[in-house]
């Protein structure tokens, strides 16, 4: 069994792509555009902010304009983080039996600190996990491998005893330019590039279940 368990936030441990969608969906409205059905806009969760909004007006952060969109994006969505947002079947019982095991997990995530932590607040994560490493937490955000090491010295276990748990291919460089032992998330958000086989991860997991037993066979 590894020493400890890392989880990405968005599209790992949560499905958060209803409430980032409901907040790019508001700000279309103000900007006189039609909502987005969210099948349209889930890939691009787990790239956040900027993600969203290339998908939704086609606006990059070189546009002009678009830090003043983000900021609007970013001001609906911390108004309504957590209203239709829940863990990912499977999720909870996971972490049950983490703690019964008493494997410690924690989150490495690229949100930043001002929604991570009401958030993990709200959905009953942030006390129980031995850490929360947001993307304003560390110098980098992923894929730089500076958040797994910050998290590993929080937990106090080095790398190579941790696994990682994440839905896009950053998480994966990530987790790997550390040593740590990388599971991709089938069930998450997988962003709309290269498929999940072609990241370099140890294993890919079909469901929360799953994690224990891959993250044994690939040690």
């Amino acid at each position: 069994m590894p020493e400890a368990v890392l989880f990405d936030l968005d599209g790992t441990l949560a499905d958060t792509a209803p409430d980032l969608g409901g907040a790019l969906n508001k700000l279309l409205e103000e900007q006189g555009r039609r909502p987005l059905p969210m099948d349209k806009l889930r890939p691009h969760v787990s790239s956040g902010a900027r993600g969203m909004i290339a998908a939704g007006l086609g606006v990059t952060p070189d546009n002009p304009g678009y830090l003043d969109l983000q900021q609007r994006f970013l001001v609906i969505y911390q108004g309504a983080l957590c209203v239709d947002t829940r863990l990912f079947s499977g999720i909870a019982e996971h972490l049950d039996e983490l703690d019964a095991r008493g494997i410690p997990w924690g989150i490495v995530t690229n949100k930043s600190q001002r929604f991570a932590i009401p958030l993990t607040e709200q959905l009953g994560l942030r006390r129980r996990s031995a850490c929360i490493v947001c993307g304003d937490s560390a110098r980098r955000a992923k894929p730089d491998p500076h958040p797994m090491h910050l998290a590993s010295a929080v937990i106090g276990i080095a790398a190579a005893g941790c696994i990682y748990v994440g839905d896009d291919e950053r998480d994966v460089i990530s987790g790997r330019a550390v040593g740590m032992t990388t599971i991709v998330a089938a069930w998450g958000y997988l962003g709309d590039g290269k498929p999940p086989a072609g990241w370099g991860a140890d294993a890919i997991a079909a469901s929360p279940q799953d994690i224990l037993g891959l993250a044994a066979a690939n040690r």
